[in-house]
């Protein structure tokens, strides 16, 4: 690979995995509409919104790999949804089949499946079950993914990320933690393997509790090495836990499936 994409520049995930992708390729394209900060040597600033279907088109010109974590991160409004996480993941997989057919890291979400309860054993095989307006923006960009793989031959990885954070924060996320370094080792496996097609991975780290089963894509050769396990007592000890009937805690969701309708 000579030069990658990364959406989302100036985003959370865009700041962690900003030194491990410029470790990659000669050129590190960083995309954001927000201010990603000055490049560095052997980077590409751009400012782009994700709507604007032309300026994603100029975006993905040259690019090998496309790691794309742009578009909104949390619930919000309709409006809001369909403009960055629909009509932009649309824009960006549109441009990528005119652009050459990079490969593509889409970050989906694990709210794409958080109505299921913790007590179930998710694979990618498991209907969507999305737990908010972000979670079914997820869904679509999924099912697009899929369409353009079938219909195109534009290869993704569609990945379910769980809590992807320095340290985990909280009780939830000793099951749904996903470290900064396992992150990293994922996007290499995923930038390296002869062949992705279209594949649903689920992120996160190698912790005591796990929700997901990725024996589906253990041709990715991706084997988490940390856990939140170090992580447990302190957290236990700073957050009590809820009633087990609270919909945050019967849900793999969490917060996002306890939360009421964001318009309301």
């Amino acid at each position: 690979m000579h030069r990658i994409l990364m959406t989302g520049a100036a985003g959370g995930l865009g700041k962690l995995m900003r030194a491990p992708l410029r470790e990659m390729a000669p050129v590190l394209r960083l995309a954001d509409l927000a201010d990603a900060g000055p490049a560095q040597e052997g980077e590409e600033v751009v400012t782009c919104d994700l709507a604007d279907a032309a300026a994603v088109d100029a975006m993905v010109e040259g690019v090998d790999f496309i790691v794309h974590f742009g578009g909104m991160s949390v619930e919000n409004t309709f409006e809001v949804i369909l403009q960055s996480n629909i009509r932009g993941t649309y824009n960006l997989f549109e441009a990528a089949r005119r652009q050459g057919k990079p490969r593509i890291l889409f970050a989906s979400s694990n709210h794409a499946i958080g109505f299921y309860e913790r007590e179930a054993r998710l694979d990618a095989n498991a209907p969507l079950r999305p737990d908010s307006l972000y979670g079914v923006s997820k869904c679509f960009g999924e099912a697009l993914a899929s369409y353009y793989w079938d219909k195109f031959g534009v290869e993704s990885v569609c990945v379910r990320i769980g809590s992807c954070f320095p340290e985990p924060r909280d009780r939830r996320m000793l099951a749904t933690w996903l470290s900064p370094a396992d992150l990293a080792r994922m996007i290499r496996c995923i930038a390296t393997a002869e062949r992705v097609g279209h594949t649903v991975l689920f992120g996160a780290s190698a912790n005591r509790e796990q929700w997901w089963d990725n024996s589906h894509a253990a041709y990715l050769g991706w084997t988490p090495q940390d856990s939140s396990e170090p992580y447990r007592a302190a957290i236990e000890a700073a957050h009590p836990p809820k009633p087990c009937d609270d919909p945050a805690v019967r849900y793999q969701g969490g917060g996002f499936a306890a939360a009421g309708h964001f318009e309301d």
